[in-house]
């Protein structure tokens, strides 16, 4: 049983199901909780997966013990009616958490899927990271994508079971590249971004340890790195979430290159990927993915679970304060050899073949 409710969870768990579908030996069910609906409704129409049961959890507003208890009496029921040999979840969300330790009061095992991330700081990310910690404990099979992430789990006693497989999300990128024809995107989801003519800078903030005074801050540095580059625009495709939009729409009215957009389906998130300068980021999936197009990444975060794009170059942890902001952005739009070194990095998070390592231990594991 594969169970996943966000948007990073079901482009990293598609593979993965594909493969098990591809699979002589084993069979998934696919369970939704949609913790994010609408988001994670276009990744199952992309990669073409039909889920047996959605929970259909989303509520606006709803508080995170509210979503943790839906999501394990939800998935506990399922449970029970669909006797699965295992569940396997991705990642370190509420879904991942709850669904890990209903099935944990079942008695069945548990695969994670990108599992031994850490920064060791319990709120931040927040809740993210004692999330993946439960589920590091909660589970049977483990799924690490670096060796950094396998040394975590063995510093914290987890070494059955382990498996490095490489990240699952490059197995996406790459079969979405495969796939992708300029002429599938429609434009004009991109406003008047010009990315012919301009240097697009495109931006993706939501964390919610960044909400307030961070996210101010990472739109004033925005504007204050438009208002120095008039060659320079600032793409930014908005969250959902009102109180990440309160602090962005009053600092970016009425600026010419700052534009926002609603949030973007994976196809046209990833033909801008291509197209874009380079990215600032407080998320974690789009540091994996952006090296694959050279494309240097600013993490506005204290700390990254991802240290291995720090390490290898490709990604700089640059606070949330808008100096720290500015100055990182500034150089790269200055600089070339500092761009060229950023971008030329080969991207250290995987092969394009987890998704196999991860059925075939699955596989050997229910014998």
């Amino acid at each position: 049983m594969c169970v996943f409710g966000t948007r990073p969870e079901a482009v990293k768990l598609a593979p993965v199901v594909h493969a098990l579908r591809a699979s002589k030996k084993v069979e998934p069910i696919v369970v939704l909780t949609a913790q994010h609906r609408e988001m994670l409704d276009q990744m199952m129409k992309w990669f073409e997966i039909e889920p047996q049961y959605d929970l259909n959890l989303m509520q606006h507003g709803q508080t995170l013990p509210e979503l943790t208890s839906k999501v394990i009496l939800g998935v506990d029921k399922l449970l029970t009616e669909a006797k699965p040999d295992m569940l396997l979840v991705q990642g370190d969300t509420v879904t991942v958490m709850a669904a890990a330790l209903a099935a944990f009061y079942q008695k069945i095992p548990v695969g994670h899927v990108e599992a031994g991330l850490r920064t060791g700081d319990r709120y931040n990310p927040f809740p993210e990271e004692m999330a993946r910690q439960q589920v590091g404990r909660l589970a049977t099979l483990h799924f690490p994508p670096t060796q950094r992430a396998v040394d975590n789990l063995r510093r914290e006693g987890i070494t059955d079971h382990v498996y490095l497989t490489g990240n699952t999300v490059i197995d996406a990128l790459n079969n979405t590249v495969s796939r992708l024809n300029g002429n599938l995107v429609d434009k004009s989801l991109f406003a008047n971004a010009d990315f012919d003519n301009k240097r697009v800078l495109l931006v993706t903030a939501h964390r919610r340890e960044n909400w307030g005074s961070g996210m101010e801050e990472i739109a004033h540095a925005l504007r204050q790195i438009a208002d120095a580059h008039e060659d320079v625009q600032v793409l930014y495709a908005i969250h959902k979430n009102p109180v990440v939009r309160d602090s962005f729409k009053p600092i970016f009215k009425d600026h010419p290159r700052l534009i926002l957009i609603e949030p973007l389906d994976y196809l046209p998130f990833v033909y801008a990927l291509q197209k874009c300068f380079f990215v600032l980021t407080d998320s974690g999936g789009i540091q994996e993915e952006a090296p694959t197009f050279g494309k240097p990444v600013l993490v506005m975060r204290t700390n990254t679970e991802r240290p291995e794009a720090v390490q290898a170059g490709s990604s700089k942890l640059v606070g949330v304060t808008r100096e720290g902001i500015f100055e990182a952005a500034d150089t790269l739009l200055k600089d070339a050899n500092a761009y060229k070194t950023m971008s030329t990095v080969v991207n250290p998070f995987g092969d394009g073949k987890a998704s196999e390592r991860i059925v075939e231990a699955i596989e050997n594991y229910l014998g």
